[in-house]
């Protein structure tokens, strides 16, 4: 089983929100260490708590910093953007460091919509353009012609090199399962927030609409599970309580930066958020690193899967590192 993560670089009361970007730093280059496969970034904006906005940029200084884990992005919200300043950015990343880069784009805001309009204040149907950015940025990312009546095909992103990156569609929904499966794409499935979608229907979806390209021949998906390892199965659900404020929050349309798990826990939950609570534990994999390994693997059987991306939230980084540190030597990763 490969495992690898999702960094969301998450922000922590009472600390400024720089220190959560240092933190993601620092944290890739332990989780290199570890032996895991790859590291992947999310973007947000506007939100007090998930404060990772221009995963482009994070990928740059961890490319630079770390010798083996790919790192990538999960995603870029290509709807705000043009699809040929993306494909610039990640042929840098790829020049930086060949043949170690995962471009993974969504079509989510990650953002509110007023948000998204200051993002790009001249959209043009841009949510129904998403498949169209698809195909111009593989041709633009892989250096392969755009067809002949095509409005840009004389225009090549740059810096071109022997590698390129490996995209990936991401999605919590059937539309970006179909349309990774018609394109003969890598997908990933948000399974640590979609508590509205059935995550196997996704995966048939994706699998059952595939058409083998020559980059795929065959599916390539993972998900992407919310998962925290402590020392005992008290600690660990002790180190969620920050995550479960937050998303209780978030219910309200509050993003606040999290709470210490001592605050968090001092609050009394109404019986609608104890019943909330219930059910992020039902997606979330809390416990000791057996407890967690266990549930793992049933969902990787069922789901028929041979990597997990692995998402954890804390309010201090040491129980994060230790909670990753615990999941590398139950499954036994080779260290660098």
């Amino acid at each position: 089983m490969k495992l690898s993560v999702l960094d969301q670089s998450t922000a922590a009361k009472g600390k400024t929100q720089d220190v959560a970007i240092r933190e993601t730093l620092a944290f890739a280059k332990h989780c290199d260490a570890l032996g895991y496969h790859r590291y992947w970034l999310s973007e947000h904006h506007n939100s007090g708590n998930i404060v990772g906005t221009a995963p482009e940029v994070l990928m740059a200084a961890i490319a630079a910093t770390t010798p083996r884990i790919r790192i990538g992005s999960a995603g870029v919200m290509l709807p705000h953007y043009s699809s040929f300043k993306v494909a610039e950015q990640f042929r840098v990343l790829e020049a930086i460091a060949p043949g170690r880069i995962d471009l993974g784009v969504g079509r989510a805001p990650g953002s509110d919509q007023l948000t998204s309009h200051a993002l790009n204040p001249n959209p043009q149907n841009v949510h129904d353009m998403f498949p169209q950015q698809i195909q111009e940025l593989q041709h633009w990312v892989t250096g392969t012609p755009l067809p002949d009546d095509h409005p840009f095909k004389r225009v090549v992103a740059h810096p071109t090199g022997n590698t390129f990156p490996e995209m990936w569609i991401l999605g919590s929904s059937d539309y970006g399962a179909q349309l990774a499966g018609y394109f003969g794409m890598p997908y990933a499935f948000a399974y640590f927030f979609s508590y509205g979608f059935d995550v196997d229907k996704a995966l048939e979806l994706y699998r059952k609409n595939f058409r083998p390209s020559e980059l795929h021949p065959k599916p390539q998906c993972t998900i992407c599970v919310f998962a925290l390892a402590a020392d005992t199965e008290a600690e660990a659900l002790y180190q969620f309580k920050p995550r479960e404020r937050a998303l209780i929050e978030r219910e309200s349309g509050i993003r606040q930066p999290l709470a210490s798990p001592e605050e968090a826990s001092a609050r009394t939950l109404t019986s609608h958020e104890e019943a909330f609570s219930q059910k992020l534990l039902r997606h979330a994999v809390v416990g000791t690193a057996e407890q967690v390994k266990t549930r793992l693997d049933e969902l990787a059987k069922r789901l028929d899967l041979d990597e997990l991306v692995i998402v954890t939230w804390t309010y201090d980084a040491a129980p994060r590192m230790r909670s990753y540190e615990l999941l590398a030597e139950a499954y036994g990763l080779k260290k660098s």
